[in-house]
């Protein structure tokens, strides 16, 4: 797998638009394309292999509010979609996976409803991601509103013996700020984990995706590139498979 495979574009939807938050800032927002779909499907002309899909009316409104959006989505690209944002219940998961996504990403609910979050895991055995969003060392929730007690590496040893498909490791005071990814941090969890782990926020070039391409060999899976992407920091059709 080359840096192209490596790389998971992300489309982030809010109010029907592909948008990218600085920081988780719901208010910090940069408009790159009215239609998420041809957004999606552009990615896909230039290289991604996967797609990572996030509803951020869903994230902060506690529900997936984009359901129509995301499914058209998934019926125009050929490629895996990856989907998180407002995923409180398992009602809410079975609709998702209705649309045809590949698997879904959940934050908050692990945190406060294991017993609901057992239920999906559960049901939809290695298909779900375990969201860390990391503020200041401690994982965060509520779209990034809320900071509990625990930080990443704790808080995800907590789900490491169940059938997940892995984790998705966000450093929040970095996403959409260009300013490089927290690898360390992505280091010390794919060492200490069994299961995969996805790197998210920070990335600003090419350097910075490879400098994750290397931690490979302790179990990171890929990148989330979102900002640098759109701003044509770095190009995946001139990356290699």
């Amino acid at each position: 797998m080359g840096l192209k495979s490596f790389i998971i574009p992300a489309v982030d939807i809010k109010e029907g638009k592909a948008v990218r938050l600085y920081r988780g800032d719901p208010n910090a927002v940069t408009v790159y394309g009215n239609n998420p779909v041809d957004v999606a499907k552009m990615w896909e002309e230039k290289g991604a292999k996967h797609l990572h899909i996030v509803d951020l009316d869903g994230a902060f409104e506690g529900k997936p509010k984009n359901y129509e959006t995301v499914k058209q989505i998934v019926r125009s690209v050929s490629i895996p979609v990856e989907f998180g944002g407002g995923l409180r219940s398992f009602e809410a998961v079975k609709t998702m996976f209705e649309t045809g996504v590949d698997r879904v990403v959940i934050g908050s609910l692990a945190y406060q409803s294991r017993g609901e979050f057992l239920k999906i895991v559960d049901y939809f055995s290695g298909r779900v991601v375990v969201g860390i969003d990391a503020k200041d060392g401690r994982v965060a929730i509520k779209g990034w509103l809320e900071k509990t007690e625990f930080s990443p590496l704790e808080f995800a040893k907590q789900f490491d013996d169940l059938n997940i498909w892995g984790f998705l490791y966000t450093d929040v005071n970095r996403d959409g700020a260009l300013t490089g990814p927290n690898a360390e941090g992505t280091k010390i969890l794919a060492q200490n984990l069994n299961h995969p782990v996805i790197a998210s926020g920070g990335v600003g070039s090419v350097e910075d995706v490879k400098k994750l391409y290397q931690l490979k060999k302790y179990g990171v899976y890929g990148v989330v590139v979102g900002k640098a992407l759109y701003e044509g920091k770095i190009k995946l059709e001139q990356l290699e498979d």
